[in-house]
């Protein structure tokens, strides 16, 4: 019997809720419970929960405590945990995965066990290194972090035509290893047309800095002077809100939208989606980046995006094996590269794959790293043997993958939890 389990649907090769031959799905959608102590700043969560409603959920808590996860609020809190989990906060607070304390989950045999009773092995490898493999997760003990009762946010638009290349390139240098960490400033790449544009088509690449900083208007004005002038951000460029105020703009709704959408759990888009990764250590040069434009303007508008998240400051703290999610210490940035495939399908999913190849001399090698939670079946798929497994397995987690091959064949030895990127047995 094959076994799938949905918290939010959102794996991007649908492992959590497809497969080759007929199976039970195990949909965790109504464990949304959430119990918060203010008193240790925890919080128990169900497996089922969305990052939306946990956000809110915690709002109507405490306005000064936050939790250091994702953006897309109808993502499943656990699914992104499972793969580590970054958000805007990261710099400052590391990975979700990171702020995990206990867990319950259920193992193939139906016992029900604790962070005690699993073992710290098992618990190493749910945090990071896809908890589908092992076991059910059914509850969360999730480490809370302070947040001030107003923070700001930007997003600040430029084109080609107004220098975006150029202040790209500064922000290569300036938002891992400079920027102050309450300051995390991420870039997001498409296309638009615009009157501005030389081109006969008129379309053009448009650049947006997207940022939270945990302060005010009057502290962030300074740094960004300071560090990254080039920008231009003026007073009238900010949001100054709470916490919780900010996370629907980071979802892709307008500035000011009420809280509550959170709650809403329905995608606000269901075009099917092609998503690439990779991470960099080195700035790319101005002659590299100008042909990724050139690649990105050969695709019709509004069909791509690139998102650049800067690492550094918090995550240059853990080791690669501190758990499974290894592209910690020297990383300047991920790169996140997404395509709609409603039409054209095939030209579609050859042009994001000769953008991935172009990336290849500046990103990391040998291996090539991606992120598991951007899941990509182009890296390889099959996970009945270890050398199957291992061509894609060392690309997601480098050498954490033989660890948890071991935990793998310990834990779950009949391989009762699997899929086409699950974890092997020796």
């Amino acid at each position: 019997m094959n076994v799938r389990i949905r918290g939010g649907g959102h794996d991007f090769e649908g492992v959590s809720n497809t497969a080759a031959v007929p199976f039970v799905l195990l949909d965790m959608i109504n464990f949304n419970r959430v119990n918060i102590d203010l008193k240790t700043s925890t919080a128990w969560v169900q497996s089922g929960i969305s990052l939306g409603e946990f956000y809110y959920k915690i709002s109507q808590t405490s306005d000064v405590l936050a939790f250091p996860a994702g953006l897309v609020s109808t993502v499943g809190l656990t699914g992104l945990l499972g793969g580590g989990g970054y958000g805007m906060m990261k710099r400052k607070y590391a990975l979700a995965a990171d702020n995990t304390l206990d867990a319950r989950i259920m193992d193939y045999n139906g016992k029900i066990l604790d962070r005690k009773s699993m073992g710290e092995d098992l618990f190493w490898a749910i945090r990071g290194g896809d908890p589908a493999s092992f076991c059910v997760i059914l509850e969360l003990k999730l480490q809370l972090v302070p947040v001030p009762k107003q923070v700001t946010y930007f997003a600040v638009l430029r084109t080609l035509e107004q220098n975006g290349s150029a202040l790209f390139q500064k922000w290569q240098s300036t938002a891992a290893n400079v920027f102050p960490r309450d300051l995390d400033v991420r870039v997001v790449v498409d296309t638009i047309t615009s009157n501005s544009s030389a081109r006969e088509d008129k379309k053009t690449v448009r650049f947006i800095f997207q940022s939270l900083y945990l302060g005010k208007i009057d502290t962030l004005l300074p740094i960004m002077q300071e560090y990254f002038p080039e920008l231009g951000l003026v007073r009238e460029d900010c949001v100054e809100t709470s916490w919780i105020g900010t996370a629907p703009m980071f979802s892709f709704f307008p500035v000011g939208t009420d809280p509550k959408i959170l709650l809403n759990k329905t995608a606000t888009t269901r075009n099917p989606v092609k998503i690439k990764s990779s991470f960099t250590t080195q700035p790319i040069s101005l002659e590299g980046l100008n042909g990724i434009w050139d690649l990105w303007l050969k695709q019709p508008v509004q069909t791509t995006l690139i998102q650049y998240t800067p690492f550094g400051g918090r995550m240059n703290e853990f080791a690669e094996s501190a758990l499974p999610f290894p592209h910690r210490p020297g990383v300047l940035y991920m790169i996140n590269m997404a395509v709609t495939v409603a039409q054209n399908e095939e030209a579609t999913l050859q042009w994001i794959n000769d953008l991935f190849k172009y990336y290849a001399p500046y990103v990391t090698k040998n291996p090539r790293t991606s992120y598991v939670n951007y899941r990509d079946a182009d890296l390889g798929t099959g996970s009945k043997t270890y050398e199957q497994a291992s061509i894609w397995g060392r690309k997601y987690y480098k050498n954490n993958f033989d660890r948890l091959v071991k935990i793998k064949s310990v834990v779950d030895p009949q391989n009762f939890f699997n899929h086409k990127q699950s974890i092997p047995l020796l």
